[in-house]
């Protein structure tokens, strides 16, 4: 399997883009990619990454998201390793319609587990496809913003911009 990576710019960082070409395998951000290549690593032992401008075609869906139209990631087929149970979780993020938020209490109830509260915020947190698979749309269950693989910061502005409204803006 051949892999590509591009480096897109973003008014919250630098994006990193693994595509197949076909399939988002992952989405980091650039000060995050030591995390990201050895989950790559892991994942996909063997595998070449080779920089491509543009794989897959995703640069003009992520310029739109990021010119405010938020539904543009929508369609975007992604293709992350992971275990089943985290399949499951990472295909629930994606329900979850920009400008809502939910807890990780209520995503486990909806995914009929509701006393699984940590599992799925650990599959949560170990979502290689940021932003298209939108795990920062996740929330602690008073409210707060909590744990953002790209950062707090990150996580505010990206709620910000899909126009969430965030019930406690402590950061823990």
């Amino acid at each position: 399997m051949n892999l590509f990576i591009d480096r897109i710019p973003s008014p919250i960082g630098t994006i990193l883009l693994v595509s197949d070409g076909t399939s988002v395998h992952a989405l980091e951000f650039a000060d995050c990619e030591d995390r990201m290549m050895r989950a790559l690593r892991r994942h996909y032992r063997g595998c070449a990454l080779s920089p491509s401008r543009d794989p897959g075609g995703v640069r003009a869906p992520l310029a739109r998201y990021f010119a405010g139209e938020l539904d543009a990631l929508d369609d975007i087929p992604v293709h992350a390793a992971g275990t089943p149970f985290q399949q499951t979780v990472w295909t629930a993020l994606r329900g979850i319609m920009p400008g809502k938020t939910m807890t990780y209490g209520s995503l486990a109830a909806q995914l009929g587990i509701a006393k699984a509260c940590r599992a799925v915020g650990f599959a949560n947190g170990a979502n290689p496809i940021s932003v298209i698979v939108p795990c920062h749309r996740v929330i602690g269950s008073d409210g707060d913003l909590t744990g953002y693989g790209g950062g707090l910061e990150r996580k505010r502005w990206l709620l910000a911009h899909e126009g969430a409204a965030i019930a406690g803006t402590r950061a823990t």
